[in-house]
């Protein structure tokens, strides 16, 4: 295959390639502003890499992708589209979003786990009304103490005590001051609306940046059936809208708000649209079907069972060398169950990292106790 057009090449090394990724095809050019920061934290400083990619990730050949695997993912990063990964539990879809965060420095991983409850909201942002309620409340009996941390420029400043969230200035106000103009803080004023505002893993995805972040959609197909069709316009888009913002936006134009990496950003407008579309991963288990509208939006990639030297390179990565080689019988006998029998890579690992401690026949026992089979009849 023809590397020379490879951003993500699979070396596991960190590098600077996605600067030479080239301008999006126009349909997927974004224009958010202002630009922010280029990501979140390092993902050298997160504890994931570590767990995802191995302790002895430099000693191994870890996440060679085949070449299927390398130009689907860097299809995703060339066309600015979502990434559909799609295969048995345990063969490394997750793993992906981690192997390209970390290759071309992109940050931590935004991770959004989705289960049979959850919905778009969640994945956007939370706002927290009762929180705000209470402090409104504590503010009009003069218990509460000014402050805008976490607010928005104006937020909650220059009202009456009591006075309702966005009430421009009281009698008695300094001299010019007009809706939303701070008058400093005083006993009795509650926090702006910004404080009971955080972004999701989605929404702060979607924050404008030069560089992509990587978001992680992680099992889609446990999800409500709803769910991907609502993601639909978000993806296509690359915005969103935060309404109670909105509706605050003559008064409060710009106000601070909480990311998922936990650092405070500026919306603008109650609005938030990407400069850079993120790197987005959906995994899915292959237990339903999507909408035609959603896999037109995707690139789609299935993942098979890793092989033997897969197996044994994962091992190597994440329990060492001399573990590969105790744990040779076992990966065999793996590869031997996995022919007829649905086994996930990390009962294997579990087995290998457990065995270690035992003997025979406790040895095999032990494997037989963690390697059962997941698709075994009720």
């Amino acid at each position: 295959m023809n590397e020379e057009w490879l951003i993500y090449r699979g070396v596991g090394e960190p590098h600077d390639g996605i600067e030479a990724l080239p301008d999006p095809p126009p349909w997927r050019d974004f224009d958010g502003g202002p630009v922010g920061e280029p990501g979140g934290p390092a993902d050298t400083a997160d504890g994931n890499v570590t767990r995802r990619l191995g302790a002895h990730r430099q000693a191994a050949e870890l996440h060679r992708p085949e070449p299927e695997e390398l130009e689907a993912i860097n299809a995703a990063l060339y066309l600015r589209r979502p990434l559909l990964v799609t295969g048995y539990p345990g063969t490394g879809k997750s793993t992906l979003a981690h192997a390209v965060a970390h290759e071309l420095k992109l940050g931590r991983v935004l991770r959004w786990p989705v289960v049979s409850r959850t919905v778009l909201q969640e994945g956007l942002y939370r706002y927290d009304a009762i929180a705000r309620l209470q402090d409104v409340q504590i503010a009009a009996s003069g218990g509460l103490s000014g402050g805008p941390p976490g607010g928005g420029a104006g937020g909650g400043a220059g009202r009456e005590p009591g006075a309702a969230p966005g009430a421009g200035a009281g009698p008695g106000a300094a001299p010019g001051a007009g809706p939303g103009a701070r008058s400093g803080p005083g006993p009795g004023t509650p926090p702006g609306i910004g404080k009971y505002i955080r972004l999701g893993p989605l929404g702060t995805a979607l924050l404008p940046t030069e560089r992509p972040r990587v978001l992680l959609i992680d099992e889609l197909d446990k999800s409500d059936i709803d769910l991907p069709n609502d993601l639909l316009n978000v993806l296509e888009e690359g915005e969103f809208a935060l309404p109670e913002l909105e509706r605050v936006a003559d008064t409060e134009p710009e106000v601070q708000v909480l990311t998922d990496d936990g650092a405070k950003v500026t919306v603008r407008g109650g609005r938030v649209r990407c400069r850079a579309f993120p790197f987005i991963i959906l995994t899915s288990n292959g237990e339903r079907d999507f909408p035609a509208a959603l896999l037109r939006r995707c690139i789609q990639l299935k993942l098979g069972q890793p092989g033997e030297k897969r197996l044994a390179t994962m091992v190597r990565a994440h329990l060492g060398e001399e573990a590969a080689q105790l744990g040779a019988d076992l990966i065999r006998e793996f590869l031997t169950r996995s022919q007829s029998e649905l086994v996930a890579a990390d009962q294997l690992l579990n087995a290998i990292y457990l065995t270690h401690y035992a003997a025979p026949p406790t040895r095999e026992d032990l494997a037989d106790l963690l390697i059962q089979r997941l698709d075994r009849p009720r």
